[in-house]
């Protein structure tokens, strides 16, 4: 009790008594009107499951494989139905490894076109031990142009310490082969502040990958989940993560390393060469998500799939759109969500904050409080959100964000149809 105190104190601060921070199980959803969204679908599949990843995910199962493929085209229908005359502005493919489905992606991107209108990019996940000719020619086929290939590190004493199977050793090719492929964006994500490793050695990662050729990288701590087997694994290699200090010496280092050698600033985590499209997973405002674990977010509304492989299967055959949690959002609930990924992408436009908060003067105070204790810049049309704004933002979403997220997930993965969820 006393450890949530200051966390219900903050958030009694921004919000008002009446936005309720509670899902509620559901399984008939009214999904409201809405001419476009973007499109995520969730492949769960994995050949080995890393100790640290905190997504819903199962070990690849080739007698599930037919029978979840037609689950999401059955999902794909009831979205049809229930919306109708959508337009899909984008879509993204992650997981779970979505490669280890690529010679099924092709029926479902192929429904998705053929039953809704479709415009923007196809962006997908991947992981550099399924990066060869065949498979990259194939995401080509399918309409892919942003790609982003999940190496975390360079050097083998990390790859080993997070439980990552590969060496090394392939990694060269494989981001060079996919740098060199024709996508649009090829992005690495890289992990800092890995246990006992030095600001040099995370320095060498960003080096590596931007001579192999990557357009941008995406450079973030290891995040720990009560519920990953990721603490479990450092302590049996008797190891301490690093400190706040640590932390933030790092993030630094990284951030003024990634603008001395001409990247921009695209996220909180996030650096790209010039003006190459940007490689994002979570920016999208409204999206519709199909597989089991999706999230979908549309106007007054955020769901989740049931995260059960076997329930996603048997409730979609069923013509049912298997959604197991719904919250209802209010308005002042959609300006804070507006206003939480417009910060983690470091800058705010200036008239849409004035607009959404222009009668709540508890968010204006505070955003004056952060110009005083710069964090974030007047930059005319924007409010950015400097390096120093950047890592403590991220310490924010650790103590909030992340927590409510372990909240939901610890519970959906337990329970393919959990209870109410009041965070």
């Amino acid at each position: 009790m006393r450890a949530e105190w200051p966390k219900r104190a903050v958030r009694d601060l921004l919000v008002r008594e009446r936005d309720r921070f509670t899902f509620e199980p559901h399984r008939k959803v009214t999904l409201p009107d809405v001419s476009t969204a973007g499109l995520y679908i969730h492949i769960p599949f994995c050949r080995s499951l890393c100790p640290y990843c905190p997504y819903n995910r199962v070990r690849y199962d080739a007698a599930l494989v037919a029978p979840y493929v037609q689950a999401m085209h059955d999902e794909i229908e009831s979205f049809s139905r229930a919306l109708r005359d959508i337009e899909i502005g984008s879509i993204y493919i992650g997981g779970g490894t979505p490669t280890t489905l690529i010679d099924e992606l092709n029926s479902i991107i192929a429904h998705v076109r053929h039953r809704f209108g479709t415009a923007g990019p196809v962006a997908i996940e991947t992981t550099p031990d399924d990066l060869h000719d065949e498979t990259l020619a194939k995401l080509k086929e399918l309409g892919v142009s942003l790609l982003s290939v999940g190496v975390q590190s360079f050097n083998d004493r990390y790859l080993k310490r997070i439980g990552r199977r590969y060496r090394s050793s392939i990694l060269p090719e494989a981001v060079s082969k996919a740098a060199t492929a024709g996508f649009d964006t090829v992005n690495v994500d890289l992990m800092f502040a890995l246990p006992g490793q030095t600001s040099d050695e995370a320095l060498a990662d960003l080096d590596t990958a931007l001579a192999l050729g990557a357009d941008q990288v995406t450079l973030y701590p290891l995040f720990t989940f009560p519920y990953t087997a990721v603490g479990n694994l450092m302590r049996a290699q008797q190891v301490e993560f690093p400190r706040l200090r640590t932390r933030r010496r790092m993030y630094r280092a990284l951030h003024e390393a990634a603008l001395a050698r001409g990247l921009t600033r695209v996220s909180v985590w996030g650096f790209r060469k010039g003006n190459v499209p940007r490689f994002s997973s979570v920016t999208r405002d409204n999206y519709i998500g199909i597989g089991a674990g999706a999230g979908t977010r549309l106007p007054g509304l955020f769901c989740f799939n049931t995260f059960s492989v076997q329930e996603y299967i048997r409730c979609s055959s069923g013509h049912e759109l298997p959604i197991a949690l719904q919250m209802k959002m209010t308005p002042s609930m959609e300006h804070f969500y507006w206003l939480y990924w417009r910060l983690y992408e470091t800058r705010v436009p200036k008239a849409e904050f004035e607009r959404l908060f222009a009668h709540d003067a508890r968010v204006r105070w505070l955003l004056w409080l952060a110009i005083h204790l710069r964090l974030v810049q007047d930059q005319g049309q924007d409010y950015i959100l400097n390096e120093r704004g950047s890592f403590w933002i991220h310490l924010l979403q650790n103590y909030y964000v992340l927590n409510y997220i372990n909240s939901v997930w610890t519970r959906c993965l337990h329970h393919a149809w959990p209870g109410r969820i009041e965070l």
